[in-house]
């Protein structure tokens, strides 16, 4: 069996809605380790997820999160997307990776890491995005774990790493070949790579040996990592099987 950490990103999105409660507590019937989630402010400061700048793609209604209250959220959603601390309540036991999405600065920081610590949630959270995001989660909190995500073949600064001091490099799973991954491990960093979805991708990164893999079939990469064994089942009994995956 593969040690790889099983990472379900915004839950099990081809079941429900990404990034919706029953999406996050669908992904451990799953087979996932850990649950990555998306964290935006909302107009008046609540963290909540949601991926995308505006309401379009999920809830049809083309409004910026940013200009709208939490309870203007509620309304428009009918509660669909949950309060970051809603989203820790239904994920408790299970580790969660939060992706600060967006322009990101102390006070997005800030609120997040505070109901992070409100929710005694501290132990199992852990924060990725890009390096300005994460230099401002070290400022914030010396403990945190943080996973530095990065988009290009060109390796981080040695000065950005001994700022950030990131526990993971996350990278595009399509950058990763064996050279990439025996650098990062030379470093001393785990490597996660998000978010490829078919077998033979998943398959891939599993020979090279990666650490941890963020994508929206945990099933099929439970299932993979198992040596075919099923996936189980969602709360809801709905059948979780690796033969949906592509």
């Amino acid at each position: 069996m593969q040690t790889v950490t099983a990472v379900a990103h915004r839950g099990a999105p081809y079941r429900f809605r990404e990034n919706t409660l029953d999406s996050l507590r669908c992904a451990p019937g799953l087979g996932a380790d850990a649950v990555e989630i998306d964290v935006r402010l909302t107009r008046d400061g609540v963290p909540v997820l949601l991926h995308d700048e505006t309401l379009d793609r999920l809830w049809g209604h083309r409004r910026p999160l940013r200009s709208l209250s939490a309870a203007e959220l509620n309304g428009l959603t009918a509660g669909g997307v949950p309060t970051l601390e809603r989203a820790l309540a239904a994920t408790d036991g299970s580790r969660v990776m939060v992706d600060l999405c967006g322009r990101v600065d102390r006070r997005t920081v800030r609120a997040v890491m505070d109901v992070v610590r409100q929710s005694g949630a501290g132990d199992r959270v852990y924060y990725c995005a890009g390096a300005e995001a994460m230099l401002a989660v070290r400022a914030a909190d010396p403990a945190a774990e943080i996973a530095l995500t990065w988009t290009t073949l060109a390796p981080p600064r040695p000065a950005l790493l001994d700022a950030v001091r990131p526990r993971w490099l996350n990278y595009r799973f399509s950058l990763v070949d064996r050279d990439l991954a025996a650098h990062v491990r030379r470093g001393g960093h785990l490597l996660s790579v998000w978010t490829p979805d078919t077998r033979r991708s998943l398959r891939r990164l599993l020979d090279l040996g990666v650490d941890s893999i963020t994508t929206n079939r945990v099933d099929a990469l439970h299932a993979l990592r198992t040596a075919g064994r099923p996936g189980g089942r969602c709360p809801d009994g709905r059948l979780a099987t690796p033969g949906n995956a592509p």
